[in-house]
């Protein structure tokens, strides 16, 4: 072999390893942040790939994923956030503020869509129709939908006169929807106890802590951690005797009481649906951060009977689904 037909042959090989790498790199790939579990988000990465399916992508196909997983430690998502930055991931999905902030400090050129409860009083963005930066998707309206759980939860129990709030101090949110929940109390003219959860054994304590107070309800506030520890939640409420309510349907589903919030579902379908557009070329600035329209009403009516709780025909009426 002449010299000749060895550079031919080194410029063809280089020519074909780089084609490779950009065929390898035309299936875009998404990073997945999550501070819970997979077992506990299954619904929700089941919608997301249905809302980039209804873009086109179809994982394993023409997308990839990249799944991290917190398991409730709120503490890994800042590492694991990074990691995903390094790997060089056309765009992140994320929902709860912890994970958002994560993601937000990881990157501010990669993509980031997101669900949170209120995206510009935590910090997330600035503006619900100018995100800017690199950050945009739904605004869950947990903030705002606490208080009306509070008011819910006391038509349904009306003799409760004694009410608890179970918040995550690890989340930044939990200040700030307390002094709400509290106006929410005073208007109902019931006692409002704060509980404070965020480990396991916390969540046992402020259990014991609540039949201690003979609190007569429990609203449990939106949290990714709480949600990984649904089955423990709803045991305790169970074995306690305490009327409980929650965020989402899923709680309901798994034997709590009532819950009461947007479908997460729906909100994760339409954050693969932003996710795929963005994977198309839009920019994160240009699409405004969208707000839940539907909203589910869920009660267990096995639940109430077990808790000797006449459900009032007022929530049967409006409840989207009764669980029999």
């Amino acid at each position: 072999m002449n010299r000749r037909e060895l550079m031919l042959l080194l410029g063809g090989a280089m020519t074909a390893a780089r084609t490779l790498r950009a065929q390898q790199r035309a299936v875009p790939v998404i990073g997945y942040l999550s501070s819970a579990s997979p077992s506990t988000t299954a619904p929700f990465v089941a919608a997301l790939r249905q809302g980039l399916s209804e873009t086109g992508y179809v994982e394993g196909q023409n997308v990839t994923i990249e799944y991290r997983w917190a398991e409730g430690h709120y503490d890994r998502l800042p590492g694991l956030a990074a990691d995903l930055v390094g790997a060089k991931v056309d765009a992140i999905a994320t929902g709860g503020t912890p994970s958002v902030l994560a993601a937000k400090n990881a990157t501010s050129t990669i993509p980031i869509v997101f669900s949170s409860g209120d995206p510009v009083e935590g910090g997330v963005i600035a503006s619900l129709s100018r995100p800017g930066g690199n950050l945009t998707g739904v605004s869950a309206m947990n903030t705002e939908m606490t208080p009306k759980r509070l008011e819910l939860l006391s038509e349904l129990v009306p003799q409760a006169k004694v009410i608890a709030l179970l918040v995550n101090p690890n989340n930044a949110i939990a200040e700030r929807i307390i002094p709400e929940v509290r106006e929410a109390a005073r208007a109902k003219g019931v006692q409002l106890h704060i509980l404070k959860s965020g480990t396991e054994s916390e969540i046992d304590a402020a259990f014991a802590t609540l039949v201690e107070l003979h609190a007569g309800a429990l609203v449990v506030a939106s949290d990714s951690f709480f949600g990984s520890r649904r089955e423990q939640l709803v045991g305790l409420a169970a074995r306690d005797g305490v009327p409980a309510i929650y965020d989402h349907r899923e709680y309901a589903g798994a034997g709590g009481l009532v819950s009461y919030g947007p479908s997460r579902t729906g909100i994760w379908r339409l954050m693969g649906i932003y996710a795929g557009k963005i994977l198309k070329g839009a920019k994160p600035a240009d699409l405004p951060v969208q707000q839940p329209t539907t909203f589910e009403l869920v009660v267990n009516l096995n639940t109430a009977k077990a808790l000797g709780l006449t459900v009032p025909p007022s929530i049967l009426a409006r409840a989207d689904e009764v669980i029999e």
